[in-house]
């Protein structure tokens, strides 16, 4: 029998949760008619000759700029409450994203006539500079998502499973509603004024994130770390940044130090990769050149979306039978193979639409392994972290680790997506993109998937078809995690870091 997902959360954590789902449900819905409408207001801006090369470049700006606020958040974490960081991040965002609107608006672009985009008179070369900054914003909002379940529920795996579990199916929730109506907002109102609604959205999101409380173990931290450094925030904010080199090194050398930790790359980065280009590129580019219709890509996306909320659902009933990410990691892998329909995929165009919401169909099995994945690998890094997360550590293990795993696969992002954008563009240029997507949709995603298997046997215990536990991270409670956290505390204060001149030592 399935047991209650919300019975192991006390009144507190039932609150910051509710609160935390409804901004990221808000969140969601704004960020899919956002990217879906660049992307799209891209594909049809950008020079025929070199579309999927520029889009990838853009694209590839905006995950580098992504890199960027990623590891700001680490030692940003620190210093200040993680939803005032989150919630500072997303109202940036949502005011950097009523820019493009203003532009086109301001230069007299209109709503479609009779199916025909009528755009302003800009330069798409404007989308570079700012697609680049707002990656910033993104950046941040995309690592906190990763972190901020510890300071809302603790350290109990349990509890972080189904809460990443929770929030994973109202974000996809919010994600494939958002999907399947930006399709309809972009043939209706036009690539450029399509996300109209997303500035708004964005500002909600934050205003609501910003009634999170925290938990009493925060606020202790809160008020050791405000002794550690009285500065302005302007100040603070650069010291953020200087904190990048630390904060890299930090994660690579955790990430690299055993056994434990290294299968993370195959096993989380190159995942995201292949779920975030799947829907960033390949759709779009079927959608674009076999469909010719570029706005159905957001029926696929929608799809992928459903599909994700799926593997949600799984982790969150299945959390205690299903106890390590290495099943729902399998899964992922060999769910890559389905994207070989693409080369062979030869549809009717006067049946363009109808072919749209079969691949939709098809995407979800597809997502559906990698979000279970996703769900179940990050309550796995926090459990596997929050042994070594000290409140006095000047970049958090956690937000190191997670910044690392998410600019390795930025970079990969940004290399390997101009590189498959040229082959693209380069079928293109004869006349059809089938053979690229042999290669792009084909042999990529079976290599990837073999990666990603044997990634899966590299933790110790890991041969069983369904482990209970992998390198000694165990399901372990709330309590066992609070004596070890006291135990701790206990050594900094014999060791006198807590009297009556605290300060003074930890500074030297």
């Amino acid at each position: 029998m399935v047991s209650n997902p919300l019975a192991d959360f006390s009144s507190l954590e039932r609150r910051n949760l509710v609160i935390y789902m409804i901004g990221i449900m808000l969140y969601k819905f704004g960020l899919e008619a956002f990217t879906g409408s660049i992307t799209l207001l891209a594909t049809d801006r950008f020079n025929e000759k070199n579309t999927f090369t520029n889009l990838a470049i853009l694209q590839g700006l905006n995950q580098a700029f992504q890199c960027v606020g990623s590891i700001a958040i680490a030692p940003l974490i620190k210093r200040f409450p993680t939803r005032s960081v989150l919630a500072s991040a997303i109202a940036l965002f949502g005011l950097l994203s009523a820019i493009i609107i203003i532009v086109d608006v301001s230069t007299g672009g209109k709503i479609p006539l009779e199916g025909k985009q009528r755009y302003g008179k800009w330069d798409p070369v404007v989308l570079f500079p700012l697609y680049s900054i707002i990656g910033i914003c993104h950046g941040m909002v995309e690592l906190i998502r990763r972190v901020i379940p510890k300071d809302i529920v603790g350290g109990d795996v349990i509890k972080l499973k189904r809460m990443d579990a929770l929030v994973h199916i109202f974000y996809e929730i919010a994600g494939t509603g958002g999907a399947f109506f930006a399709t309809y907002l972009v043939l209706n109102l036009g690539n450029a004024l399509a996300p109209s609604m997303s500035p708004f959205l964005f500002l909600f999101a934050g205003t609501t994130w910003s009634f999170i409380s925290l938990l009493n173990s925060d606020i202790e931290n809160r008020k050791t770390l405000a002794t550690l450094d009285e500065s302005s925030i302007l100040q603070q904010i650069g010291h953020g940044f200087s904190h990048f080199a630390l904060s890299m090194y930090r994660g690579a050398q955790i990430v690299f130090s055993s056994r434990k930790f290294i299968w993370l790359i195959p096993g989380y980065s190159i995942p995201l990769f292949t779920h975030r280009y799947l829907e960033s590129q390949l759709s779009p580019a079927f959608a674009k050149r076999i469909l010719k219709q570029g706005a159905y890509s957001q029926i696929m996306v929608g799809g992928s979306n459903f599909g994700e909320l799926l593997g949600a659902l799984f982790v969150l009933f299945f959390a205690k039978k299903i106890k390590t990410p290495l099943p729902w990691l399998r899964l992922d892998a060999l769910g890559l193979l389905i994207v070989w329909i693409l080369p062979y995929s030869y549809p009717d165009p006067a049946k363009a639409l109808n072919f749209a919401w079969t691949l939709a169909a098809i995407w979800i099995p597809v997502s559906f392994g990698w979000a279970a994945g996703d769900v179940s690998l990050s309550a796995y890094i926090q459990s596997a972290l929050a042994k070594i997360e000290r409140p006095d550590d000047k970049v958090s293990p956690l937000g190191a680790v997670m910044a690392f795993l998410y600019a390795f696969y930025i970079v990969v992002y940004a290399v390997l997506g101009v590189v498959l954008g040229r082959v693209i563009d380069a079928a293109n240029a004869k006349g059809d993109i089938h053979p690229a997507l042999i290669n792009v949709a084909g042999v990529m995603y079976s290599v990837v998937c073999v990666v990603l298997l044997l990634a899966t046997f590299i933790p110790k215990n890991s041969f069983a078809l369904n482990p209970d536990i992998i390198d000694d991270v165990e399901v372990r409670d709330e309590d066992e995690l609070s004596n070890e956290s006291g135990a701790y505390l206990d050594e900094v204060k014999e060791s006198k870091a807590y009297t009556t001149e605290p300060l003074a030592e930890v500074k030297a």
